[in-house]
């Protein structure tokens, strides 16, 4: 199995359990702050469901129809789990809000304290093993995933230090206000998580970065070329696509300067963890005293 795809399942059968175990407690307790936790949580169930499959087709190798891959699958499911969240956000203000107004108790104060701390424990660790697997696949899916998680840690200790000051204080009103602030913390999970994820469905370059590399890569082999020109980048899910123009003197052999474009397309490729690239050689001005380009020309001479 994938490591992307087994990672995706872990979240699914973590995220499966905590769900019910929440939305159980929450509804025994009668606190709105641990009900949206459990909603929170079955989210990212959701969102944990649509990473699993999405990961799965995307390991898809191209096809007739997908001649590129099925890699942007990853950057739709990431935008969808982004606004699920963003869905459930609203959800809990609203009935945060009708808490405010017309009050309600919060019973059995300890059990929800103790299932609070027991889901950031679980999600801690699932999370950063999620992100790890992210980060060494560079997977967007996964990502995602992994910040829901991580968000939903930070969540489950805020509605578990509400808790603890309501026992403390007898004040009910903090639970609704610290469903509000949970629900604000998802908000900008979701706005950070959209933001990545949809760049890539518009073609957006590959980071400065990224980019500093490859030319890096290319000009290594300066001394077998005139100039290179249109250099393009762009990702889908893991999956990064380059290509450009290089610009060879007009005497090379046909057999160097496919020699020359392997090797840089297979060095680029070698640096990046999942990569296409495409080199378009064309021939120099025969003209060499006419030539403007700044570069050292092996053919050129002065």
């Amino acid at each position: 199995m994938d490591i992307r795809v087994k990672a995706a399942l872990i979240s699914v059968l973590t995220n499966s359990s905590l769900v019910v175990l929440k939305l159980v407690v929450g509804l025994l307790m009668g606190s709105v702050s641990v009900i949206s936790e459990a909603i929170h949580s079955g989210l990212d169930l959701v969102a944990a469901l649509i990473a699993y499959f999405s990961l799965k087709k995307a390991a898809e190798p191209a096809d007739e129809l997908h001649q590129y891959g099925h890699g942007k699958i990853e950057n739709i499911s990431g935008v969808i789990e982004a606004l699920l969240i963003l869905a459930a956000a609203f959800w809990i203000i609203l009935e945060a809000g009708k808490k405010l107004l017309y009050g309600g108790e919060v019973e059995s104060i300890g059990l929800g304290i103790g299932i609070m701390g027991f889901a950031s424990l679980i999600n801690f660790f699932v999370s950063r093993y999620l992100f790890h697997v992210a980060q060494k696949t560079d997977s967007i899916a996964l990502k995602a995933d992994a910040l829901h998680l991580s968000t939903d840690v930070l969540t489950s200790l805020g509605v578990m230090a509400g808790l603890i000051l309501i026992k403390i204080t007898r004040l009910q009103v903090l639970d609704p206000i610290f469903a509000i602030l949970v629900a604000l913390l998802i908000i900008k999970a979701s706005y950070d998580l959209t933001k990545e994820a949809f760049s890539p469905l518009l073609d957006t370059r590959l980071p400065l970065a990224e980019e500093k590399e490859i030319i890096k890569i290319i000009s290594r082999y300066q001394s077998g070329f005139v100039e290179y020109h249109k250099l393009r980048s762009r990702k889908s899910g893991s999956e990064r696509h380059i290509d450009l123009h290089l610009v060879v003197p007009y005497t090379m052999p046909i057999n160097k300067v496919h020699t020359m474009c392997d090797q840089i397309e297979k060095e680029i490729e070698n640096h990046f963890s999942a990569c296409q690239v495409l080199i378009h050689a064309e021939p120099c001005n025969s003209e060499c005293n006419n030539c403007s380009s700044q570069l050292n020309c092996p053919e050129r001479t002065e």
